[in-house]
């Protein structure tokens, strides 16, 4: 019985390792931790409210990382999983981008402001590249999957 409970964890846990070892993965797991770096800035920072963002993002990386991680993407064909996370990237890249430049630009004297704000510029780099790498998925799967023309 040990054994089983073990192995199922040894499993889950290999999962890890082999998802996280991908580009996908390393992407999701780089955008997990530089939002919550930026979390922890902007937290330590005289203005908190821009928090929300770096918590939003964190909590949808974290979901679409478990989902990919344990193939649920396969199991649930209801949602287009490729589709959401598109959304998912290019939102969070447009909020980091926005948010960020505004914790630069006004963030004098707020040191904490200033490298959440930093962070962000690259979050919002990282989160399009993510968006781009989707668009390329996206777009070569759709090139495979051509429907017939009926001739």
């Amino acid at each position: 019985m040990a054994e089983t409970e073990g192995s199922a964890f040894g499993g889950c846990l290999e999962k890890l390792k082999n998802y996280v070892r991908t580009r996908k993965g390393t992407i999701l797991a780089a955008e997990i931790l530089i939002s919550f770096i930026i979390l922890i800035c902007y937290a330590a920072s005289m203005y908190g409210g821009y928090s929300a963002v770096a918590i939003c993002e964190m909590v949808f990386a974290i979901i679409f990382f478990i989902i990919f991680m344990m193939e649920l993407d396969k199991q649930f064909l209801v949602v287009n999983w490729l589709w959401s996370d598109l959304f998912r990237a290019a939102i969070g890249a447009a909020l980091y981008l926005i948010t960020s430049l505004i914790c630069v630009i006004g963030g004098a004297g707020d040191g904490a402001r200033i490298a959440g704000g930093v962070f962000g510029l690259l979050a919002g780099i990282l989160f399009a590249y993510d968006s781009y790498t989707i668009f390329l998925e996206i777009k070569s799967s759709r090139q495979h999957s051509a429907a017939p023309t009926g001739r």
